[in-house]
């Protein structure tokens, strides 16, 4: 039976408080932790598949042409070698992982360097490899296409238009104003394991194992390409090594590694190389961005303009978002946003790490920061000035909002009150800075379902198609079963990442926990009803602890209540009302000390803290990994990380973990992390929110305004790296 709830009021009941189990909010472990760390999970690769073959991508050198494999006949004539396939069905750039997108087909032209246009499959890994090594690929027809970013086609995205008020009145006439354009990079999202899939078919059916994030999605994708009907596909994915926007969508070596099979007649692993990791999946874009702020005397802002300019493949809709919390983050009646998206030849971009606020939030900082300095009001003071009230824009009131709390909490943890002056601390060789940022993120409700079933025995199993790529899914939705139907976590099975489980929301846009987890509540729901109508009590009334039910004075073994039957409930949640009612954000804010080497310009990130508040915390532990890992990546990004193209034909030059610079554990310091709980009932029934990409959303300004401090040096193109520090020294 589905139990089907929509969310279009405020969920104040919140029945988590009232329950009796103590799971929900703990810092637990992962229960597949002890299979990660010992090397028994098996990933997407590592399924063992009798007859199995191997397939390896060839990709294009060119960014435009007609494809043709001169050699193909020779190649196909090697030791080993099973088949060259070049098939118009093959992507020419991975899938959004949208509900509403197909994949982008048309291998047989190619777009940019490093597109996947053919695989070459033999028995051994190594004789495929040898054999696409040995493939020559001539693009006829071809010419250079356009590469640069600032010299491209744009396009105006209306939609993201914003002119409120008059913002060049108020800068005009402001006290105090900045007018500072930034740039960032583009980045990879660099997951530890590369894109892999291993298909086989059985008559007309495929099942794929892949390395995916948002499986409901990616079967239609796989059959949209595939020209098959969904009912057809099987995606099993239980272990993700990380994803990051990668793999939301499908990728080309899943379309490849599917026709292999089906001609050939045998299954087909096909894994991504780590270099075709990086010139083949998505990229975020790199961006332009002007901000403009005016502020009275007293740092008031009347006045905020951001203006950006993003790329992506000609064809492609989307478009990094990188006004996202601009629109709500502070006040000022005066406002102008804009968007421009320039057409390259270089990989597709996507989303990547919290898209849009990552990069969106880190630049207003830095422009916050610079008019902080310019009317000479303390950092944190002037953002605490400057917190609406309401949503600026459309006069919404905000679910719920800690962001004030987060400012003073997370200065107080810090030290801020002993931030030295610009250019005022030096130890020996060292410059010492501090630099704050604030962070936000749009919080989201997505469709998702799972099926709950309480076993006669007095174990409960949880089932969907969700996906855990490193967060923590199998523990938070265990928690919030056991919570619900009062069982020890270690009497709840978890079975995720099939696609013949019930469709949740995927792992994406810090939804997944508070989406999924929100359809088991649901189920779990319905089951304490039967068990009331069983008792003759109302569910309020039943208090269900340690696998025993009391009610009425009386307490029995769940299993006696059960008395042999299995309760099965299908939760189903939407959103719905309560989205478009308020402004639904999570908020926080980061603090950093850096020293920056006096005569090199090298930057250490000495300590950070950030201060989070995202709703009910589901796992403490899970939560501040999250937050965590999202500071690590504003370090990458403030100082290391960038996909460098060359000029000529958009090539990525720094196509592998060498070469792109993510953090390693000489680059991080001890992180501090301080979650603040509250409630939002417009959010879910769990009054959580998301929290994943939260702890990105402005990191990397934390860090850049800290190097100002230690050194009064701007840098205001991304990443700091030690020559430009040391230029402006």
């Amino acid at each position: 039976m589905t139990e089907h709830f929509k969310m279009d009021a405020p969920a104040t009941d919140r029945r988590l408080d009232d329950m009796a189990q103590g799971l929900v909010g703990a810092p637990l472990d992962r229960p597949e932790g002890p299979l990660k760390v010992s090397g028994t999970a098996t990933y997407a690769n590592e399924w063992q598949v009798d007859g199995m073959v191997h397939g390896v991508m060839v990709r294009a050198p060119t960014n435009s042409g007609r494809i043709v494999l001169s050699n193909r006949d020779e190649v196909a004539n090697l030791p080993g070698v099973l088949s060259v396939i070049q098939d118009e069905r093959l992507l020419r750039n991975p899938a959004q992982g949208t509900a509403n997108q197909a994949p982008v087909q048309g291998a047989q032209h190619a777009a940019y360097v490093g597109q996947l246009i053919a695989v070459v499959v033999a028995e051994s890994f190594e004789q495929a490899r040898h054999a696409a090594q040995s493939l020559q690929v001539v693009l006829e027809n071809g010419e250079l296409m356009p590469v640069d970013p600032v010299t491209a086609a744009v396009e105006a995205q209306e939609d993201q238009a914003l002119d409120q008020g008059d913002l060049e009145g108020a800068i005009t006439g402001a006290a105090h104003s900045v007018d500072v354009t930034y740039t960032t990079p583009s980045h990879s999202s660099s997951p530890m394991e590369p894109h892999a899939s291993i298909a086989s078919w059985d008559g007309d059916d495929l099942t794929l194992r892949g390395s995916y994030q948002m499986l409901k999605y990616n079967r239609n994708e796989l059959a949209d390409a595939l020209g098959v009907h969904p009912d057809r596909v099987r995606i099993i994915s239980p272990y993700v090594g990380g994803g990051f926007g990668s793999k939301l969508g499908l990728a080309p070596e899943a379309v490849a590694a599917a026709i292999a099979a089906k001609e050939l007649g045998r299954p087909v692993s096909v894994a991504l190389q780590r270099q075709q990791v990086y010139e083949a999946t998505m990229r975020r874009s790199e961006t332009s961005q002007r901000v403009r702020l005016a502020a009275d005397a007293e740092g008031r802002l009347n006045g905020l303009g951001h203006d950006a300019r993003v790329s992506n493949l000609p064809g492609e809709t989307f478009a990094e978002p990188v006004l996202q919390a601009s629109h709500f983050l502070y006040a000022g009646e005066n406002r102008q946003m804009s968007m421009e998206l320039a057409r390259l030849h270089r990989l597709c971009a996507g989303s990547v790490r919290a898209p849009g606020e990552a990069v969106g939030v880190t630049v207003l900082e830095n422009a916050m920061d610079e008019l902080a300095h310019e009317a000479g009001i303390d950092p944190v003071e002037l953002r605490l000035r400057n917190i609406p009230e309401k949503d600026p824009e459309s006069g919404k009131e905000f679910s719920s909002r800690r962001f004030r709390d987060a400012l003073e909490s997370g200065a107080r943890a810090f030290g801020w009150s002993k931030r030295p002056g610009v250019m005022e601390r030096r130890e020996g060789e060292w410059l010492i800075g501090y630099g704050m940022a604030s962070a936000a993120r749009i919080n989201v409700l997505m469709d998702s379902q799972a099926r709950v079933a309480l076993q006669p025995d007095g174990r409960a199993r949880v089932e969907t198609d969700m996906t855990d790529i490193g967060t923590g899914t199998y523990a938070i939705l265990g928690q919030i079963a056991g919570e619900m139907l009062g069982l020890p976590r270690d009497r709840i099975d978890v079975v995720l990442g099939d696609t013949d489980l019930p469709p949740a929301a995927g792992s994406g846009g810090s939804w997944g926990a508070t989406s999924s987890g929100t359809s088991v509540y649901v189920a779990c729901q319905a089951i304490r009803r039967q068990l009331a109508e069983r008792l003759e009590v109302e569910e309020q009334d039943l208090l269900l602890k340690d696998g025993r039910v009391t009610y009425a004075n009386q307490t029995k073994a769940l299993g006696d209540v059960l008395q042999g039957d299995e309760i099965v409930k299908l939760g189903y949640v939407q959103p719905g009302d309560t989205s478009e009612a308020v402004r639904q954000a999570t908020f926080g804010a980061y603090f950093a000390e850096v020293a920056v080497h006096a005569a090199s310009g090298e930057t250490r990130v000495r300590r950070m803290h950030g201060s989070f508040a995202a709703g009910r915390i589901l796992n403490a532990k899970t939560a501040r990994s999250q937050c965590i890992g999202g500071m690590t990546f504003g370090i990458g990004m403030a100082l290391t990380e960038e996909l460098a193209f060359d000029p000529r034909d958009g090539h990525v030059a720094n196509h592998n973990l060498a070469e792109y610079h993510i953090p390693v554990n000489a680059d991080v310091p001890q992180l501090t992390v301080e979650l603040l709980e509250e409630r939002d009932d417009w959010a879910s029934p769990l009054q959580a929110k998301g929290i994943g990409e939260l702890g990105i959303c402005g990191a990397a300004a934390a860090i850049t305004n800290g190097i100002f401090n230690a050194t009064g040096v701007r840098v205001r193109d991304y990443p700091a790296t030690l020559d430009k520090v040391i230029t402006g020294m």
